[in-house]
């Protein structure tokens, strides 16, 4: 507070120095400016709506069918049979594990080619200058309109052609980069990395990919990591390309789970059981990695 309070409150009382010591957090900008009412029921409304379909899946997978049958909207209390649908599971005709290791397999090794080649494409584009990188870097983000499913039939014809159907290895090639990661990377070197660390590390004799790999990668890691996240959460998801491309010999996750469904009856808490033990890897990324990565992205936000 600063010495003008202590004189407004002297002079004109405690009211008039709390009105003015308001005004003056006010004006600051809003750096100390504890958020109102209206920020709190906007962040509850939305927390609400993002939690509500995990929930909805823990309590119908907590219940028994019967149960379900007659009341298909939950009640808010869970019920005790989620230990019990869980071991249904496991004990059902589905290849679960070898599902989990695909998935595994594939986010995995496409959240790493993810980050390395969006990283060395955006760092490209932030900070080299060479003919045609505007044109290039508009193309590059204008792929990212067209939909997926319009090359579905052409990636299928490549891939029948050279060998690759009912391969993990069809699944992980298409995946290896994309022109989010791209247009991430770019956006965040554009700012986070400046010239003249470029230029001191050329200065020393640095070769092009050795200033890459010690001054654009540090201070791409942020961004690096939450890509990472995104890219890991994307193909753990994924289901239309594989389910497509891969047989039911070599599943991922997601077609595993699928196969929980019956073709005329739906036990909807044993497919539950299974939609929530695929997303509890999910769950506990979130849960060690989620504040280191936090931290990084204030760390690099600070820096930039």
């Amino acid at each position: 507070m600063s010495t003008s309070v202590p004189v407004i409150a002297q002079t004109a009382g405690k009211g008039a120095a709390r009105s003015a010591a308001k005004r003056r957090r006010n004006k600051v900008g809003g750096a100390d400016r504890r958020p109102g009412w209206v920020t709190y029921t906007i962040l509850s409304v939305v927390l609400l709506v993002s939690v509500y379909p995990l929930l909805y899946v823990f309590l119908l997978g907590s219940s028994d069918q019967l149960t379900i049958s007659q009341n298909p909207i939950p009640s808010l209390i869970p019920q005790g049979n989620l230990l019990e649908n869980f071991q249904r599971v496991f004990d059902s005709a589905i290849p679960l594990w070898k599902g989990f290791f695909n998935s595994l397999i594939v986010a995995v090794l496409q959240s790493l080619s993810v980050v390395i080649f969006s990283t060395l494409a955006g760092y490209s584009f932030a900070k080299l200058r060479f003919r045609g990188r505007g044109p290039l870097l508009v193309f590059v983000i204008a792929t990212m309109a067209i939909p997926t499913q319009l090359g579905i039939v052409p990636l299928f014809i490549v891939m029948s052609e050279i060998g690759w159907s009912g391969k993990l290895i069809a699944v992980i090639v298409p995946g290896m980069v994309t022109a989010f990661g791209v247009f991430w990377m770019t956006q965040y070197l554009e700012n986070a990395l400046p010239f003249e660390l470029i230029e001191a590390a050329r200065v020393d004799g640095a070769s092009m990919i050795r200033t890459f790999w010690h001054v654009a990668m540090p201070a791409a890691r942020p961004a690096a990591a939450m890509l990472a996240l995104f890219t890991f959460i994307g193909s753990w998801t994924a289901f239309f390309w594989p389910f497509i491309i891969l047989n039911g010999s070599n599943p991922t996750l997601p077609m595993v789970i699928q196969q929980l469904q019956a073709n005329y009856f739906q036990d909807y808490s044993l497919i539950m059981a299974g939609v929530l033990l695929s997303t509890l890897p999910l769950i506990f990324v979130f849960i060690f990695a989620g504040r280191q990565l936090v931290a990084g992205i204030m760390q690099g936000a600070v820096k930039g």
